[in-house]
């Protein structure tokens, strides 16, 4: 899953020196619909599908959603995107969300397997990604996340939307006796020369003996109706009269309800209980013993969250230290070279640069963060003698079946998955704690359809949390000019972890822990990026933007001090540094909207900080004013580059959210752990930003990049140093560790 092998990368070379270039127009799409087509099974009479996202039937238009919708938008921006080529208006289809199949691989992860920064597309690094493409496609690795949503589909489904109308065309003109090229389509029907409609739905059975049309083409983004324009989500409406059913709301007849007590020390199982009192309590059906923990089950879920809260349980121990303190002084002691995990960039002469100029030193810390989404984890489940159905909103459906399977004894093909909408995941929804679980129910409740709904404090206890981290950073400056820089960061690896806890362990170095760590993209002669991997510390996984939440608010820190100790001003040295064109347009544009022209005085201050991940580059200046009462932020302008904005209104939906989240965690937020247990188990001890601290945010998306990038991560790293940056210009206090309360007030 992680390493891409030897043969695939040999193969992917040879495709560019055939000319098969990486993301020309229709080879994804195209080979996914030469995939077995998961739609194909059970399609019944007089219906077709021609591709793994289109399905008409004589009474609907059903468009698949292969991509998980996580509160990002993504639920509604991909039927878009097939109905933009369908000539499909909204309301004339449904959405249904992708089974396991390997037919949805996800191309876009192409980018991020390939070991180059996203600014280099030299020959070599378009080779390494063709490599990475061949691998997906031979995996069929099915996963959302890492914001290559829309990098993935972006071009499939224009080509499956295009197949579907060229290929009703050819229908229509047959039955009619007409030419292809005197018929077009409109509003979900082909319009014949004289005027007539014939329905997409009526069309069916007609386009199902003939084959699709796969050389059929995209259009120009100059012909296009919805994409690139300000559009109303198609789940917004549903959403807002309380009308959508999240995996939380599911129902189904005979269903009985369960929650959870797991042990609170991560992985370790439980030694004994006394469930004597929860016995008695209303509605309780069943005590369940469960591998790590007990369940109670009972006629709602109200009734068993409180009967299992009564549950005395003896817990074995963590394996990793009981107290917060003891984590942090492992981190003090990872860098070490028994625990590198790789030197990711060295340029010129490092040791030799830091001995030249005045030298800066810096340490920063990051603590251990929970994902908290509002939608707590949840599950349905039925297990009969056939195997097993789940209902569960999840970022990754191979890994559903495969977990659900080796739970209780099935083969990953006897589990039949079914995704949900989720209210919010920011990664939790990429874990399995609810999966297993329910599965273990389901199990013991045979033919009986289970519900589990987690207590908030169990989905707090139990979330494996962000990375906990340090950097250590050196750099000199002389003459006006940062000379060196050597980054050395210690941290728990969150990406390997993760595919461990898949089932699909990786001895490489942690690819998340180079985010924002060697992608520096400042004229710095000699740099050098390390990353040291802590061991034994508590089991850490993906959290919003991952690697570079920690690293980038180390580094444009650190960057600013530097900058600070060279006597340059901070948004001019980062222009002036920038050695990416595009790159550096997008510094330009904050600058311009900001109308940044230096210091403000006065106990006001700006901050900027500029960090690319997965693919996008952000830059955010931040303003702040020092009160009597503390800190209010007062303003933030946000600049991306997403080579293409598909659709305007979410996009900055999605910069100002990133944005809210990124300040709301660097100034509140931290998970701490005692006696093995993590402290915080609400949201009041883990606390968001408050409406009233939350400024104005300009956003303005560029479309300089060569490829389509996606934006639901990428302004999250660069929030919390723009902040500490306009904090140190505001207060000539430098913060160096998160949370900020710790140091700062904030009003």
């Amino acid at each position: 899953m992680h390493t891409i092998s030897r043969r695939a990368f040999v193969f992917g070379s040879a495709a560019i020196a055939g000319g098969i270039a990486f993301g020309a127009f229709g080879d994804v799409a195209q080979a996914a619909a030469a995939s077995d087509n998961p739609l194909s099974s059970g399609l019944g009479p007089n219906a077709v599908t021609f591709n793994p996202w289109v399905e008409i039937r004589p009474d609907k238009i059903t468009l698949i959603a292969q991509h998980t919708d996580i509160g990002q938008g993504v639920g509604s921006l991909q039927p878009i995107m097939i109905a933009e080529e369908m000539d499909l208006d909204p309301g004339q289809f449904e959405i249904r969300f992708a089974g396991p199949s390997p037919a949805y691989f996800n191309s876009g992860f192409a980018e991020e397997f390939a070991p180059f920064v996203a600014a280099d597309q030299s020959p070599a690094a378009e080779e390494a990604r063709a490599a990475a493409l061949e691998y997906l496609r031979k995996t069929g690795l099915q996963m959302t996340g890492g914001s290559s949503t829309v990098p993935d589909t972006y071009q499939k489904l224009r080509v499956a939307g295009a197949v579907a109308r060229e290929t009703l065309k050819v229908a229509a003109a047959k039955r009619a006796g007409v030419a292809v090229a005197d018929v077009r389509t409109q509003s979900g029907n082909v319009i014949l020369p004289d005027g007539k409609k014939i329905a997409y739905v009526d069309l069916a059975a007609d386009a199902a003996k003939i084959p699709p049309v796969l050389d059929a083409k995209p259009r120009d983004p100059s012909q296009w109706r919805m994409l690139g324009k300000p559009m109303v989500r198609l789940d917004v409406r549903a959403k807002v009269l309380g009308n959508l059913k999240f995996g939380i709301d599911m129902k189904m007849d005979g269903m009985l309800y369960a929650s959870v007590k797991l042990n609170p020390n991560k992985g370790q199982p439980l030694k004994s209980y006394d469930a004597s009192q929860a016995r008695t309590m209303p509605g309780v059906k069943k005590i369940l013993e469960i591998k790590n923990g007990v369940a109670v089950v009972a006629t709602n879920s109200w009734y068993a969250i409180k009967a299992v809260e009564t549950i005395n349980c003896e817990w074995a121990p963590s394996t990793y230290p009981a107290e917060q303190a003891d984590h942090w002084k492992v981190l003090e002691s990872s860098f070490r070279p028994e625990f590198l995990g790789k030197e990711w960039k060295k340029v010129g002469d490092v040791e030799t640069g830091l001995k030249t100029g005045t030298g800066v030193v810096a340490e920063y810390r990051a603590p251990y963060l929970a994902h908290q989404p509002l939608e707590p984890l949840n599950g349905l489940g039925l297990v009969t003698e056939k195997g097993m159905e789940i209902w569960v909103s999840h970022q990754s459906p191979q890994f559903v079946q495969s977990i659900a399977a080796a739970a209780i004894g099935l083969k990953p093909e006897q589990v039949t998955f079914h995704n949900q909408w989720a209210g919010g995941s920011f990664g939790h929804r990429l874990e399995y704690e609810n999966v297993r679980v329910l599965a273990e129910i389901a199990n013991q409740m045979r033919g009986t359809p289970i519900k589990l709904v987690f207590s908030r404090e169990q989905d707090f206890l139990q979330d494996i949390p962000r990375q906990i981290a340090i950097a250590r950073h050196r750099g000199s400056v002389e003459r006006g000019r940062i000379v060196a820089a050597d980054l050395q960061l210690a941290s728990t690896a969150p990406l390997k972890g993760l595919l461990e806890r898949s089932g699909a362990p990786s001895k490489d170095p942690d690819g998340q822990l180079a985010a924002g760590l060697r992608n520096v993209y400042y004229d710095i002669p000699n740099f050098r990026a390390t990353s040291y991997e802590a061991q034994g510390l508590s089991p850490s996984t993906t959290w919003r933007s991952v690697g570079a939440s920690t690293s980038g608010f180390f580094t444009e820190s650190f960057m600013d001090e530097l900058i600070h100790a060279a006597g340059l001003d901070p948004m001019k040295a980062r222009i002036a540094m920038c050695t990416v064109p595009h790159y550096r347009k997008v510094l330009e544009t904050v600058a311009e909207m900001s109308d940044w022209k230096g210091p403000l005085g006065n106990g006001r201050g700006r901050g900027v900080a500029f960090v690319e991940s997965f693919g996008t580059p952000v830059a955010e200046v931040v303003e702040v004013a020092k009160t009597e009462q503390g800190i209010r932020i007062e303003k933030v302008w946000v600049a991306a580059d997403v080579g293409k904005v598909m659709d305007p209104i979410n996009f900055e939906n999605q910069v100002q959210g990133a944005v809210v989240w990124g300040l709301g965690h660097a100034i509140n937020c931290e998970l701490t752990y005692a006696k093995g247990a993590v402290q915080q188990t609400n949201y009041n001890q883990h606390e968001a930003m408050r409406i009233y601290q939350c400024p104005a945010i300009e956003v303005r998306g560029l479309e300089n990049d060569p490829k389509v990038r996606g934006v639901g991560e990428p302004p999250v790293p660069p929030a919390a140093p723009a902040l500490a940056n306009a904090i140190f210009a505001a207060t000539g206090q430098r913060i160096r560790e998160m949370p900020f309360n710790k140091f700062i007030d904030f009003v």
